[in-house]
């Protein structure tokens, strides 16, 4: 069988071999490491860590402890944990964007006009990923972050995003996709699914009622770069006891007057049409 020595100087074999001359496959553990961190496991001993990314115990607490020299991960000596400094991974990807420079000022101004909380989401892979927000200032709110994802087919933008994709693409979703029920109005029936992206693609947005969680609805519209390329999705997110979807309804004309006001802030940017999907 095909060996190839790795440059943590291990051998890969089997399907690791058919990897690129190129692959790192320790810096690919490394980032394994980090993704074994989530807000489920925020503490993990090396052997959690090595059984969730499939390294043995030893490789894993090497990997660890190499990120707590780096100042990545924190440890009392038996649990480790992500330190703060892991945010500039993610921050190094979101400030090299315009887009989000480009919105905050015109989702603050839809915020103060609609009283509700909006987010700015692009599609990663299978996930949105929110790269800009705006909370309103309300003593109980949804806690999102920036960084924070969220499977695309049971939210606003994300459908706004898969209706943006051509038909293979979106097909190629589909039969990849496994829907989960996140609450008992999660559409985990792909046809239902697929007539749902294309009604959002025909009108123009779409709204999602306590889909990925009870109590909350969002409605959300595209963000189109010059060339008419869906970018990204803006939406308006509410608690279900503050309104009904015909309330989401209402804030269409805003929502929309604020994505045509980034759109044309995007275009005289050299960079515009280059943000967009990052998976």
């Amino acid at each position: 069988m095909a060996r190839i020595d790795d440059a943590d100087g291990t051998e890969r074999e089997g399907k690791d071999a058919k990897r690129p001359a190129y692959f790192v496959q320790s810096l690919e553990r490394g980032l394994s490491i980090i993704k074994a961190f989530d807000e489920s496991r925020p503490n993990l001993t090396s052997t959690e860590v090595a059984k969730i990314t499939g390294l043995d115990r030893a490789a894993a607490r090497r990997f660890l402890l190499t990120l707590v020299d780096l100042g990545y991960v924190v440890t009392d000596g038996r649990l480790y944990a992500l330190r703060p400094r892991v945010l500039e991974l993610g921050y190094a990807y979101l400030s090299s964007l315009s887009l989000p420079d480009v919105a905050l000022p015109h989702m603050e101004q839809l915020v103060a006009e609609v009283h509700e909380s909006c987010s700015l989401g692009v599609l990663d892979g299978d996930e949105v990923v929110f790269v800009a927000r705006v909370p309103t200032k309300r003593l109980m709110s949804v806690p999102i972050m920036v960084g924070s994802r969220f499977p695309a087919y049971a939210t606003s933008m994300g459908r706004i995003l898969l209706a943006g994709l051509d038909g293979d693409a979106f097909e190629d979703y589909l039969a990849r996709v496994t829907l989960e029920p996140f609450t008992r109005r999660t559409v985990t029936d792909p046809a239902k699914l697929r007539s749902l992206v294309e009604r959002t693609r025909a009108q123009g947005w779409g709204i999602v009622d306590q889909e990925l969680d009870d109590g909350s609805r969002s409605v959300a519209v595209p963000i189109h770069d010059a060339s008419g390329r869906v970018v990204a999705a803006l939406n308006v997110s509410m608690f279900a006891g503050r309104g009904t979807t015909q309330s989401m309804r209402d804030f269409l004309p805003a929502i929309n007057n604020t994505a045509r006001q980034i759109e044309a802030d995007l275009r005289p940017s050299a960079r515009g049409q280059d943000i967009g999907l990052i998976g």
